[in-house]
């Protein structure tokens, strides 16, 4: 049977718990025993979706509000990795950053797009009061 590893943090709405939680991925990273590619890359790349993630969250869905809140799961199965990145703002529609991402002139979103572009499926919803960016990882 698989070995599943499944991380629960909740950190305050602050900027300094960015480089724990990226190194939180990448020691999970590298002691997954189903993983046969390359770990230091998958590494660097959960690293970063994690930050820009975390950061967007932060600065953005919860505007530096250190009465707020980030709640991060992460959940490894033989087949896929997965992160949830929940926070207290008001939303945003991923279509909308696709559509402001087509000019070419904003930069408002690129956070995002790195991380549509690391990772293999993105969503983001409502979940019982908050927001949830989900994102899955293939490891096969």
């Amino acid at each position: 049977m698989a070995e599943k590893v499944e991380v629960d943090i909740t950190i305050p709405n602050d900027t300094r718990y960015l480089g724990l939680i990226g190194r939180i991925g990448e020691d999970l990273v590298h002691s997954l025993g189903c993983y046969t590619g390359d770990r230091e890359i998958l590494a660097y790349h959960l690293n970063l979706v994690l930050t820009e993630a975390i950061t967007n969250a932060i600065c953005h869905a919860n505007e530096n509000d250190p009465q707020k809140q980030i709640q991060i799961q992460i959940a490894t199965s033989e087949e896929v990795l997965s992160i949830k990145v929940f926070d207290e703002g008001a939303g945003f529609n991923l279509a909308d950053l696709a559509a402001d991402d087509a000019s070419g002139t904003d930069e408002c979103g690129r956070g995002i797009h790195i991380i549509q572009r690391l990772m293999d499926r993105v969503n983001y919803r409502q979940s019982k009061g908050r927001n949830v960016l989900e994102m899955i990882k293939k490891l096969h």
